[in-house]
């Protein structure tokens, strides 16, 4: 089997309009949940998440461009314009026509949705614009990516709730370690800030009103955010023979359902998805020094997580550090796990663990070290990414240092 690198990462997310930017404030421990702004705010109970600020589509893309594209394509394409400059890739011939993109999503064009309902049923109109199914559909986003990129290999878009971008990035892995695809586009992109998106939400009874404090004592629910991540995953030996920079290596991935309950976690379900990841990148338990937590903010959520890591790590749970940096660009449901994916590549290439912000009291059923408030600078040689989704649908990454 191949061994699969990432040599290109690109995003826009609350916390920064780049990569660079993204990092610079994690590594701070700045938080990018404000409050909404958007039509019909003040019908909201939830008024705040991890919004995008200062974006301008008409600024990036052409309004015939714009006709095409929901919010959510939008981001998805600016942040894979990034990640594959970095790669240095130019995709033609042979390469092209192997190569492919795998994206996460849990809803798609959800913008889109929002605004044709309410010209159909509030403004009484009885037509929409004509492009209106391709841009909301859930492949609309990948679609767009491989036709920018001469992409024709395989190219689909994977939704399984908040665990989607964990679940395209280990489809892409396994292309690239099977052989299938020398190179794959993957990641994850969500934008369900709008009225309808966050009062859907609302009915859950699980958002917080104020901050987002995984872990906390005082944790009182998860906030919402938006935007994508984007990254190309590589051939090593492809890579290392072009003279590629390296960001990090996908070593393992592992997924499994908790058959058991639509929205409450499972231990167990969590527990066989993080020893799956294990056992498929060949680590004992000891070789891990960081997980970036699935961490919502949630009462069950965060003390499940916690209980299954205690599971699977033993005595070395103590030692490790797990962090939520959802507590910083809020959850971006089926896009979360991407951009959670940058936190474990500045840990293992550049030594710094992101913190869990907003914490305030310990909780003895989250009795784990979760980097409370301040980023920490150490060596990390092993990251895992955990995912846990609503239907019970759970995916873990492991990279590590190259």
């Amino acid at each position: 089997m191949n061994r699969v690198v990432i040599t290109g990462s690109g995003t826009i997310n609350s916390l920064g309009h780049s990569v660079k930017e993204t990092l610079e404030n994690m590594a701070q421990g700045l938080c990018g949940i404000g409050p909404l702004l958007f039509r019909d705010v003040d019908r909201l109970d939830i008024k705040i998440g991890g919004q995008v600020k200062d974006f301008e589509p008409i600024t990036v893309f052409n309004r015939q461009q714009l006709a095409l594209y929901d919010r959510v394509t939008q981001f998805t394409l600016i942040a894979a314009k990034e990640a594959i400059k970095q790669s240095g890739i130019i995709f033609s011939g042979e390469l092209a026509a192997k190569s492919g993109v795998v994206l996460g999503t849990a809803g798609g064009g959800v913008s889109t949705w929002d605004d044709n309902y309410r010209a159909v049923y509030e403004e009484g109109k009885n037509r929409v614009h004509p492009f209106v199914v391709p841009k909301l559909m859930n492949n609309a986003a990948a679609s767009h990516v491989s036709m920018e990129y001469n992409l024709k290999g395989p190219s689909f878009t994977v939704s399984t709730a908040c665990a989607s971008s964990n679940h395209a990035m280990a489809q892409a892995f396994q292309m690239v370690r099977l052989g299938l695809s020398d190179v794959m586009v993957t990641g994850g992109s969500e934008s369900m800030l709008c009225f309808g998106g966050v009062k859907a939400w609302e009915g859950l009874r699980v958002m917080s009103k104020d901050v987002c404090r995984p872990f906390s004592a005082n944790r009182n629910g998860m906030v919402q955010g938006e935007g994508a991540a984007i990254f190309v995953f590589e051939n090593f030996d492809k890579a290392k023979k072009r003279g590629a920079e390296i960001l990090a290596e996908v070593i393992g991935y592992a997924m499994s359902s908790d058959a058991s309950d639509i929205v409450m976690p499972s231990k167990q379900g969590a527990a066989r998805a993080i020893k799956g990841a294990l056992h498929d990148a060949l680590l004992s338990p000891e070789d891990v020094q960081y997980i970036n937590a699935h961490g919502t903010g949630t009462a069950a959520n965060d003390k499940t997580e916690c209980a299954a890591v205690a599971d699977v790590f033993g005595r070395h749970a103590d030692n490790l550090m797990l962090s939520s940096t959802k507590s910083m660009h809020g959850h971006l449901i089926g896009g979360t796990g991407a951009v959670e994916l940058l936190a474990c590549i500045m840990a293992v290439k550049d030594g710094i663990v992101a913190p869990t912000i907003g914490y305030e009291e310990a909780d003895p059923e989250c009795a784990l070290d979760v980097v409370p408030n301040q980023a920490r600078e150490t060596k990390v040689d092993v990251a895992l990414s955990n995912a846990f989704a609503f239907g019970g649908l759970n995916a873990v990454l492991a990279v590590r240092s190259v």
